[in-house]
């Protein structure tokens, strides 16, 4: 992922070296504020381990997942003009879409007698982690190239909430950092299409058997990644 985020800064700053070459533009046909909506393609890499931590056991299992899913989605922001060529964008997204890392448990705790109410006690228990409603908060420097397109280097903060399923501990939700290169056209009318490729690269998440069904001593932990494709269509104020 640091040879993606090498690579996107390297794009960027070749465009601004050569600014010269690009014809007379007017930023202001960028500037305001703009709502739109947005199709998205994500490729969800997440791997996880479980260790059962007793004294007599320390086996570590690991399971990864690797999903790729169209997601939905909207966006609010406001370009601010900064001299004829340059704009601050600076904006938020949300996105509809959701992935799930399962983990299958053997370490139970044998404390807890199987009995009529809980005839699974001794089992084996299945916990998952499930990563839904993806919200980022952006800014973007944008390179005018003419008129009517503009290329931009987006840099923001993303979360995401999490819920475990299973007799474990509740993780912290996830958050991230968001880097993404993008093309945005204007139309005169105002409608604009933005294209954008990236990834976000989000925090480790960890959960424990709450000592239930699942002894205490068992830990959790999974690790997302998220590269992305979107296309947007909106309106600009």
């Amino acid at each position: 992922m640091n040879k993606l985020k090498t690579m996107l800064c390297a794009v960027f700053t070749l465009m601004l070296v050569n600014v010269s070459t690009i014809v007379l533009s007017d930023s202001s046909n960028f500037a305001g504020p703009y709502i739109g909506v947005s199709a998205s393609g994500y490729g969800l890499q997440l791997s996880g381990a479980s260790n059962a931590g007793t004294a007599t056991d320390d086996e570590t299992e690991e399971v990864s997942l690797g999903q790729v899913a169209p997601i939905t989605g909207m966006e609010f922001g406001y370009a601010l003009p900064i001299g004829s060529m340059f704009l601050v964008d600076v904006g938020f997204s949300f996105f509809q879409g959701e992935a799930k890392l399962e983990f299958h448990s053997d370490n139970q705790n044998t404390a807890v007698p199987e009995t009529p109410t809980n005839p699974n006690a001794l089992g084996s228990k299945d916990i998952s982690f499930l990563i839904d409603d993806l919200v980022n908060y952006y800014i973007a420097p944008t390179l005018v190239l003419s008129d009517t397109s503009s290329l931009y280097l987006k840099i923001g903060l993303s979360e995401a909430d999490v819920t475990v399923q299973g007799d474990v501990t509740s993780p912290a939700n996830l958050r991230g950092q968001t880097f993404a290169l993008g093309t945005r056209t204007v139309l005169p009318s105002g409608i604009f299409i933005k294209t954008e490729a990236g990834y976000t690269d989000y925090n480790a998440i960890s959960a424990v058997g709450l000592g239930n069904n699942i002894s205490s001593n068992n830990t959790y932990s999974a690790d997302p990644t998220v590269a992305f494709g979107t296309v947007s269509l909106g309106f600009r104020f």
